[in-house]
């Protein structure tokens, strides 16, 4: 059965958008000034910021605030508010009823991928799921993609990578020489030394579009 390898945050879900709920329900909780999102958001970067990074300039911002609920914002804070919208649920119904082998293959922390997983129902959607932190290896190394391969039970050989990160997904795939389709968001593609094999605007689009590839 052939492999599609599929990037979570910002590809299967809106993470961006996720985040900045529970950002606000954080600064709600704690009564902080609702006007500091926008300063909450730039740090967290889309989540490019390592997390210890991060936690240690929300203490910095906001010293009375406990070390254990910026932990809990961090940890637990985005999940809640993760939604799996009913096209991408339905592609990826339709690429296991045609015989493909879907596996999440994202960077981040075991604790919280997880969670957003289970929350949106993508559990039992998927064949695998393998999270950078708990495999030792992330994107766009290529221990991670052979981890997604054996866990599948599925070869690398064409296969497929979906994902919203040019360095990570798209440089992944193009390193072990696999097809690829990049989320663009509405935004051009300008790496020059790789490029993706489609390009789609959302993950619903780019996996009807690998089924016809």
């Amino acid at each position: 059965m052939p492999l599609l390898m599929i990037d979570l945050d910002n590809t299967l879900i809106d993470r961006d958008a996720a985040f900045a709920a529970g950002a606000e329900d954080f600064l709600r909780a704690n009564h902080l000034p609702a006007d500091d999102l926008g300063w909450i958001t730039g740090i967290d970067a889309s989540g490019h910021t390592p997390r210890p990074q991060v936690h240690a300039a929300l203490a910095e911002r906001y010293p009375a605030t406990g070390p254990d609920r910026l932990r809990d914002f961090l940890d637990r804070g985005v999940a809640p508010h993760v939604r799996l919208e009913q096209p991408t649920r339905d592609a990826l119904i339709q690429a296991r009823t045609t015989g493909w082998t879907c596996v999440i293959v994202t960077n981040g922390r075991t604790l919280q991928q997880t969670a957003k997983i289970r929350n949106t129902g993508l559990d039992v959607l998927v064949d695998a799921w393998v999270i950078s932190e708990e495999a030792g290896c992330g994107k766009p190394e290529e221990g991670i993609f052979a981890l997604a391969s054996a866990r599948a039970g599925a070869s690398l050989r064409g296969a497929w990578m979906i994902g919203d990160s040019p360095a990570a997904d798209i440089a992944g795939a193009s390193r072990l020489g696999l097809r690829s389709v990049w989320i663009s968001a509405g935004q051009p593609w300008t790496e020059t030394s790789y490029a993706p094999t489609l390009i789609a605007a959302n993950a619903a689009e780019a996996i009807a579009k690998t089924l016809q590839n």
